[in-house]
């Protein structure tokens, strides 16, 4: 009988759950945190922007450093983009997890630009940075679009996660 791992490289089980074997420790954690933040917020699906939140949750050395280099609050930046994406008018109890069905095809192809990311790098796992680089670097990237409208370039965030990346090694 085939085991998950036995379908390739997707991101996901059979089950559609993500496969928690291709996220680091921390990159886990800052995952479940998004679904914690998109229920929060009241969305039924997860959203890159809740990712973004989830990495801003639980910053593990490398989002320390990319914070600092930003000259970012990371708690202050959390409860900004919890403010600028909670609705009002949105489902209060969504049942929400980390599974292919509700997460949102920008979500989808950000894990696997992620796991992309981290096999360029000879990683056999994604990392905080793989998610927040890829995160940044995504075409139409509304998080990249927030900064954008304060006068910080997707290029300089990426500049400055890339540097936080080799620093944090």
């Amino acid at each position: 009988m085939a085991t998950p791992e036995d379908f390739g490289d997707d991101i996901f089980q059979a089950s559609g759950r993500v496969r928690p074997s291709l996220l680091t420790e921390a990159a886990a954690a800052a995952l479940d945190e998004s679904v914690r933040f998109a229920r929060e917020t009241r969305w039924d699906s997860v959203r890159s922007p809740h990712v973004f939140m989830g990495l801003l949750a639980v910053p593990d050395a490398g989002m320390q450093t990319w914070g600092e280099r930003l000259r970012a609050d990371l708690p202050k930046l959390l409860g900004q983009f919890q403010e600028l994406f909670h609705q009002e008018e949105g489902e209060e109890e969504a049942i929400l997890a980390l599974n292919r069905e509700f997460l949102s095809d920008n979500v989808i192809r950000l894990l696997r630009e992620a796991q992309s990311r981290a096999s360029d790098h000879n990683r056999r796992q994604i990392t905080t940075m793989d998610l927040l680089i890829s995160l940044l670097t995504a075409t139409n990237s509304i998080v990249a679009e927030c900064f954008e409208r304060i006068g910080v370039t997707a290029a300089k965030l990426t500049e400055l996660a890339v540097i936080a990346e080799r620093e944090s090694k």
